[in-house]
This record gives structure tokens, C-alpha cells and sequence, in this order.
């Protein structure tokens, strides 16, 4: 049985002041223990809010990091090891935003998930298409792309200890959202392409749903099959929607 999961990227927002309401207002949540909460702050907000969620049962990522391992001369770049040593245990790798506005190739994108793995941190895998691409009817073919660079370079073990999240980049804070069914066929092939290379493995990996995830429409995404919660972005900034997702996908 895999475990629920719902993870917020807060992507380049907050401020120490804006940051310290949204934890206090989020731990008045009652958030259900079935499920795997974890939260993405910026990297200058790391720490704070690591010291603020001490003894929660929210752990916490980073939103990135860097493809070169250890430590080095690599001006403005933080390593894997530099948020394991910070107190991260999740990283987000391949964001959409990060694909398209600074041109991360899926190459870079294989090289972070393996830098991550190396140090320990747990990497959430975000892959989907464009509005162009789900309009020509690529949507499978661009999503199996993304996953099978990394699934060929650092093969089906890794995902014994990874999260892949499916974010079709036409929803991301446009107010759309995939329909439950076109959601679900996609987290299905996805998972049936790991399945072509160990079945077992593919059963067990969780596989997150990331466009406009809202209140509103979590309960429906998240009884779908193949759809273990979701990567949450503009709600995680709102602590009674995001607690609301939470509980969503406790039910």
C-alpha cells in the first residue's frame, strides 16, 4: 500500500515575516498521519522553516540543487550534500519552470536526480508536457522521454527511493487543471513504463499529480488509481487550503 503523499512548492515567495505566519497558521491544521507532508520553501527559508517545523510531522525539500556532487567552486549553486547537512530530505529535480525558463535539458535533469540519491536526499522527479505538446497528442510520448532519460541512466533501483510527480505545464497556476481521467492515464503509463522494467518496483513508487491542485478538486484527483496525492503550488501558500489537500488525500 503506498502511502499518500502531499508536498508544497513554494516556490520564490515569502519573507521571514510572511514565512513565520503561513508555519503558525499551518500548525493550528488538524492533518491526517496517513499522510506524507512535506513543504518546499525557498533556499533562504530553508532553515527557518526547518527550526519552526522541529518535531512536526512535516519534513522539509529544497526547490533544486545542484548537479555537481560535494563541494566545490560553483558560484551561486547549492549541492545535495550542503540540504542534507541543512536538515532537507527531499529535493524537487526537473520542475517545469526550471525546464523551460533556465533550460535544463532532461541530461541536467538525470545528472541532479542521481547527485541527489548520492548524498541521501529523497529526489521528487516532476515531468510533463506543454499546452503545444498535449495539443499535437505528445503528451505520453514527451512524459515517457523525461522519465526513460532518467530510468535509462540510473535505472529502475533508483526509484526504490524516489517520487516521480506528473505536472502538465498548461495547469501550473493557470487555474486549469487535468480532468481526474486525463490525470490518471498519464500517472498510468508512467507507471507502466516502470513496470516494463520491474513491476514490483512500480507498484511501490508514488506518483504525485501537480497543475492547480486546489480543495475543490483534490478528492476526485486523488481517488484515482495511480494518483498517491499531489504537488501542490499556490494553494500551499494559504495554510487552510493546503490543509484541506492534506486531508484529501487522508480520505
Amino acid at each position: 500500500m503506498r502511502r499518500p503523499m502531499v508536498a508544497g512548492n513554494w516556490k520564490m515567495n515569502g519573507t521571514r515575516a510572511s514565512v513565520a505566519e503561513l508555519i503558525e497558521s499551518f500548525q493550528q491544521q488538524v492533518l491526517p498521519a496517513a499522510v506524507e507532508i512535506a513543504v518546499f520553501p525557498s533556499f533562504v527559508h530553508v532553515s527557518q522553516v526547518l527550526s519552526a517545523l522541529d518535531g512536526a510531522k512535516v519534513s522539509v525539500g529544497a526547490q533544486d540543487c545542484a548537479l555537481q556532487s560535494g563541494f566545490g567552486a560553483l558560484t551561486g549553486e547549492v549541492s545535495a550534500e550542503q540540504l542534507v547537512d541543512a536538515g532537507c530530505k527531499w529535493v524537487l529535480v526537473g520542475h517545469s519552470e526550471r525546464r523551460l525558463l533556465l533550460g535544463e535539458t532532461d541530461e541536467v535533469v538525470s545528472q541532479k536526480f542521481a547527485a541527489a540519491q548520492l548524498s541521501g536526499l529523497m529526489p521528487v522527479l516532476c515531468v510533463g508536457e506543454t499546452l503545444e505538446e498535449r495539443e499535437a497528442g505528445r503528451t505520453l510520448e514527451v512524459v515517457a522521454r523525461q522519465l526513460g532519460r532518467v530510468l535509462d541512466d540510473q535505472g529502475i533501483e533508483a526509484f526504490r527511493s524516489a517520487v516521480v510527480a506528473y505536472e502538465p505545464v498548461w495547469a501550473i497556476g493557470s487555474g486549469l487543471t487535468a480532468a481526474p481521467g486525463q490525470a490518471q492515464e498519464v500517472h498510468a503509463a508512467i507507471r507502466e513504463q516502470l513496470a516494463r522494467s520491474d513491476r514490483r518496483i512500480a507498484e511501490g513508487v508514488r506518483l504525485l499529480y501537480g497543475g492547480s491542485v486546489k480543495a475543490e478538486n483534490a478528492a476526485e484527483l486523488f481517488a484515482m488509481a495511480d494518483i498517491d496525492g499531489g504537488l501542490v503550488g499556490g494553494a500551499s501558500l494559504k495554510a487552510d487550503e493546503f490543509g484541506a489537500i492534506c486531508r484529501a488525500a487522508g480520505n
